[in-house]
């Protein structure tokens, strides 16, 4: 147990350590290096040399290389590190909400600044870059430390074949990515806390972001096969107060998180395809409640697949899937609440375990890599438990729907007339619901059905 207590100790320091050199690394920059406009201005390249449709985060195969060589590609002139960007939007929903979605908005028809942020992303000489975002929450009204990627990389071979290897330091699973088939990059890539979403989704879906930081070692061999392999933890309470982040959720790592990822990339058809698989595997204590000596347990494990196609017109044709299966233990949540008698006439088993299954999809298609039309499914079901979803007709955690959006980036290609790196999409998305926390109809038992969530948003992102 205390070699267990020393082993966790060492590891949360060595994070702490490499963030500070890292960060401060990136603070010094002599020179910048990509997804935001301060990466264009390094590399020399329009927005639409490293994101389909000209606007992040959605990459070509040459912004995909840039960010595993550690955003250190550059023209070789000093170009500020800084960039920001704001997001606005109008969102409706079919039926009034029950209540306002955050205090200050209505029950229905918000014009909200959803986000600004301020990047600084840039790289030193050929071995060192990232970038650290942080965010203005205009529908809470705060600041916090949003996604953050800092590597060391370094080339090489490997049985004849090029190889680039490296460390990346972020504080969400799935961050470091570079295909849009994980959950930290996938689509949709803008959305609102103003709308209405399903109450249960795996783990891995974003609920560890910027609550956690993690170090991984991956390696690209030959440009085809990528792995990666590392851990994560969390800060101590007062840090991530500090960062603007919610300490209590969804709960402490006990030990650290183990995350791996594989991905296989080759020519097909004219485009490039990817296949891989993703794994998760963490323990919490529950709000940081160790009272009952037992964690929630969750494994995810995912395998995703993409394609991506430019024509010789310059139209560029994508597709990204994903599928997680979770198994869940919430032993610690349960205990907890058979402790204080919330939970009454259940035994732990049948409040603990269950299983999460997500399925997501999307296809895009953009004329000239300005104007987008993308449509995208999702599904979520899991087993029956009747104490987890209680508030569920149905008892279970079942969602699914389709989202629709079209949009169009006027300077992707760099010829804004207010500069070479600002860029701006607007665009408009509608996500239908055809079940919703359990059901297709009377969700609740209380007469709501899936399509009252049904969400149209209008949305401006600029970036400069």
């Amino acid at each position: 147990m205390h070699a267990t207590r020393t082993a966790h100790a060492l590891f949360r320091r060595t994070l702490l350590a490499a963030a500070s050199v890292a960060v401060g690394a990136v603070f010094i920059l002599p020179k910048p290096a990509m997804t935001v406009p301060s990466f264009a201005a390094q590399t020399g390249q329009a927005c639409q040399a490293c994101h389909v449709g000209g606007f992040g985060p959605q990459l070509t195969p040459f912004g995909r290389d840039f960010k595993l060589r550690g955003y250190t590609m550059r023209i070789g002139r000093f170009t500020p590190p800084v960039s920001a960007m704001v997001v606005a939007s109008f969102t409706n929903t079919k039926h009034d909400q029950g209540s306002p979605p955050a205090d200050g908005f209505g029950v229905n028809n918000n014009f909200a600044l959803d986000q600004a942020s301020v990047f600084l992303a840039g790289g030193i000489g050929n071995h060192v870059g990232g970038f650290v975002q942080t965010t203005y929450n205009g529908i809470d009204k705060t600041f916090t430390w949003d996604n953050m990627d800092l590597r060391l990389v370094n080339t090489g071979q490997i049985g004849g074949k090029d190889l680039v290897y490296g460390l990346t330091l972020n504080n969400n699973p799935t961050v470091q990515d570079v295909w849009n088939t994980t959950p930290a990059w996938g689509f949709p890539y803008t959305t609102s806390s103003l709308a209405p979403t399903p109450a249960s989704t795996p783990l891995i879906d974003g609920a560890l972001a910027q609550s956690v930081l993690g170090l991984s070692a991956y390696a690209w061999v030959d440009s085809k096969l990528y792995l990666e392999a590392g851990a994560y933890s969390t800060p101590a309470s007062g840090t991530l107060r500090w960062l603007g982040s919610d300490p209590y959720s969804p709960g402490d790592i006990q030990g650290v998180a183990p995350y791996g990822r594989v991905a296989y990339q080759r020519p097909l058809a004219g485009g490039t395809l990817e296949v891989g698989a993703f794994l998760l595997k963490a323990n919490l204590w529950p709000g940081r409640d160790r009272s009952t000596g037992l964690t929630d347990k969750y494994t995810d494990i995912g395998l995703d697949a993409s394609w991506i196609k430019t024509l010789a017109s310059n139209d560029t044709l994508t597709f990204n899937t994903r599928y997680v299966h979770e198994k869940q233990s919430l032993n610690g949540t349960c205990a907890l609440g058979l402790a204080d008698g919330s939970i009454v006439g259940v035994t732990l088993p049948d409040c603990a375990d269950s299983t999460l299954n997500e399925v997501r999809a999307d296809a895009s298609y953009y004329w000239h890599n300005k104007v987008g039309a993308t449509v995208g499914a999702f599904s979520i079901d899991g087993s029956q438990n009747p104490t987890q979803y209680a508030g569920n007709l149905l008892l279970k955690p079942n969602s699914s729907g389709l989202t629709f959006q079209l949009d169009g980036t006027p300077f992707g290609d760099g010829k804004s007339k207010l500069g070479p790196h600002v860029n701006l999409r607007v665009g408009v998305q509608y996500t239908a619901y055809l079940s919703f926390n359990g059901s297709r109809l009377n969700y609740d038992g209380a007469g709501a059905n899936a399509a009252d969530n049904n969400t149209l948003r209008i949305f401006t992102w600029v970036a400069f």
